[in-house]
């Protein structure tokens, strides 16, 4: 099993997908209990709703399920949003607070590393060699990092979560330009957007963004209702909703890539 894909785009954008990968190793599959082994908190379907978006992008994508590790997780283990409820490096629980590991079968701390080492930081040498690579290629990077998850999960929040919910950690991992290009154009379209809101970005968007050394990076949180035909099994894709939304994503994808260009000295 290839744990990591990499499509090598020429232009300035790179799609980041940690969490849209359902494959699971059989001896880790097999000590999950029935609630684990639903992959419920997948990123469903978001390599298709991203696919050929925008000429020249680059995707890094990863295959592994986020019950595996959490590739969108501090490899130390630091908790992303400290009071709040969230799921750690290797999750206990799923999204409701439930265990997904059968009594006695949660991985042990040497066993966490080994799967930080073999799954996570594969994921991220990619991310950070393609990031690299399109820098260099064009003067500035613009990772995008591709989310989604359900609009009600009253374990991580209350009330319903707004359609498109975009991270730059308060503006620290972007350029205001790209920020407020991003936001205008939510904020015009026909979805309920918040910028900075419950997700405001992972460890991804925070570790890669550094505006002054020309990467620039962003969290792109969607509701899955936006696309899925239901949140829940069996997950089906909805072509209609999801054309909806891929002509406003390639839109605002265009417009961060025409900004961020603007940008390079």
């Amino acid at each position: 099993m290839q744990e990591v894909s990499i499509h090598k785009g020429r232009g300035p954008i790179v799609l980041g997908q940690p969490h849209g990968g359902t494959f699971v190793p059989d001896e880790i599959f097999a000590r999950l209990n029935q609630t684990g082994q639903a992959l419920a908190d997948t990123d469903w379907h978001i390599n298709r709703l991203y696919q050929g978006i925008i000429g020249d992008a680059t995707v890094v994508q990863s295959h592994v399920h986020r019950y595996v590790i959490d590739a969108n997780r501090d490899p130390e283990g630091a908790s992303l949003y400290p009071g709040q409820n969230t799921t750690t490096l290797v999750p206990l629980t799923d999204f409701e607070g439930d265990p997904i590991w059968q009594g006695g079968q949660e991985p042990s701390a040497d066993e966490v590393e080994d799967r930080r080492r073999r799954y996570h930081l594969p994921y991220h040498s990619a991310l950070q060699q393609e990031l690299q690579r399109v820098r260099d290629q064009n003067g500035v990077a613009v990772l995008f990092d591709c989310h989604s998850i359900r609009s009600h999960i009253p374990f991580l929040f209350e009330g319903t979560l707004p359609d498109v919910n975009i991270g730059t950690d308060g503006g620290v991992t972007c350029a205001s330009e790209i920020e407020s290009i991003t936001h205008e154009f939510a904020a015009s379209s026909p979805y309920s957007a918040v910028l900075n809101g419950r997700f405001r970005g992972g460890w991804t968007t925070r570790h890669y963004g550094r505006p002054a050394d020309g990467v620039h990076a962003i969290q792109m949180e969607l509701a899955q209702s936006t696309y899925l035909t239901a949140e829940a099994a069996p997950w089906d894709y909805d072509p209609v909703k999801a054309d909806r939304l891929r002509r406003w994503l390639r839109d605002i994808l265009d417009a961060i890539q025409d900004t961020a260009l603007e940008l390079t000295p």
